[in-house]
């Protein structure tokens, strides 16, 4: 079964819009988990739709190596991102791991992201999405 990764810290509402929004039928035919930085990130995703998820550190490093595609803000890959949340494990684990990685480029205050067009986080998320879905295609 294909298994789709969301990962998200702080108030989790980033991943949370994009779960939101995710086709009925990738819901129902994908194993699709929460991991979040802190318990209220996972709350919040977990609120938007999915049925499993955890929380922490060691959560997230040992959920993303067998995970299939990885969704998240593009700073889960940076550490001490999201105002320390994104721990140099966790940053490590995610780029390592073979899964393919989604990221949204949210601006974060130490990174600049050169070639990167502005644009709105609504126009982000649905950019996200149709790439979840071209890549879900062939395996569901």
């Amino acid at each position: 079964m294909l298994k789709i990764a969301f990962i998200d810290g702080m108030g989790g509402g980033l991943a949370a819009q994009v779960i939101a929004q995710l086709p009925r039928k990738l819901m129902e035919q994908a194993e699709i988990i929460a991991l979040g930085t802190n318990s209220l990130a996972t709350a919040a995703m977990l609120k938007a739709g999915l049925k499993k998820g955890a929380t922490g550190e060691n959560a997230i490093c040992f959920s993303v190596a067998d995970a299939d595609i990885i969704v998240g803000p593009i700073g889960i890959i940076i550490p001490n991102t999201m105002m320390g949340e994104i721990s140099p494990k966790i940053a490590e684990a995610v780029s390592s791991a073979k899964g393919k990685k989604i990221l949204i480029p949210v601006s974060q205050s130490h990174v600049e992201i050169v070639g990167i067009t502005n644009g709105s986080m609504a126009a982000l998320i649905k950019k996200a999405i149709e790439r979840i879905g071209e890549l879900c295609e062939d395996k569901l």
